[in-house]
């Protein structure tokens, strides 16, 4: 649950990002929205910690301030490219947390409940970022952003 929390703290400073620097107010509002629910995936993964006797990661606050440095770099792009970023990003999340699930012991029911949630609400961040018109992102970025997720989930693990 610690990668988890690691990964929300980042998706909603990375939407939080892009807000700041889209040009189109629907777009804006979108990401606003997003990060809103992100932060509710936060709230969840932090009690589940919590109850688990589980800390936070201590680089939390290097992924906030990473993230939001490039969603509002993806914004200054355009509201396309930003929004294939957030496509592409949902889309990878969505693995990891599927991944998760398999993972996670069948009598935690609490746990697979919050994965769940966050699952389907990933999935519906990106198609919302599909149907506004994201860009498709080219192979290397893509490649990019799938080696910094691991290494993020390899190092929150442990730190």
């Amino acid at each position: 649950m610690r990668v988890n929390h690691s990964g929300e703290v980042a998706a909603q400073a990375l939407y939080q990002g892009q807000a700041l620097t889209a040009r189109d107010a629907t777009v804006a509002g979108a990401m606003r929205q997003a990060a809103a629910e992100e932060m509710d995936h936060l709230a969840w993964c932090e009690q589940r910690l919590r109850e688990l006797n589980g800390r936070t990661s201590l680089l939390n606050p290097l992924w906030y301030v990473g993230s939001f440095a490039i969603g509002a770099v993806a914004g200054v792009f355009g509201d396309r490219a930003s929004l294939g970023f957030i496509a592409e990003t949902e889309k990878q999340v969505e693995a990891h947390l599927r991944s998760h699930m398999e993972r996670l012991p069948m009598a935690d029911h609490r746990s697979r409940a919050i994965v769940d949630q966050m699952t389907h609400d990933e999935v519906a961040h990106g198609a919302q970022a599909a149907s506004l018109g994201a860009d498709e992102l080219p192979f290397l970025l893509r490649s990019a952003m799938r080696l910094t997720s691991r290494v993020m989930t390899r190092s929150s693990y442990w730190l």
